[in-house]
């Protein structure tokens, strides 16, 4: 079972520079052009699914605008890697 996460964006920091979206190795981030954010920028939104939670936009993101969480492994799952 592939691993699951998602972002949180914070739109009073959120700048629209697309950092984040260059850098997401799943290619699921991109602006959202429906919205604007207080400073009158479009927020980086999470467009689909594939987010591994793997927090590469979080680090490149000069604002520290995103908060990325990942769901952890089912209980049974962790087991059987420990075993293996």
């Amino acid at each position: 079972m592939p691993v699951r996460g998602w972002i949180e964006v914070d739109e009073l920091y959120c700048k629209g520079c697309e950092l984040c979206v260059s850098a997401c190795p799943q290619q699921v981030l991109s602006l959202d052009m429906t919205k604007l954010t207080p400073k009158g920028y479009h927020p980086v939104n999470l467009h689909g699914e594939g987010c591994t939670g793997c927090a590469i936009c979080a680090l490149v993101c000069p604002e520290a605008a995103l908060t990325v969480y990942r769901e952890a492994a089912p209980r049974a799952a962790r087991l059987a890697a420990q075993e293996v």
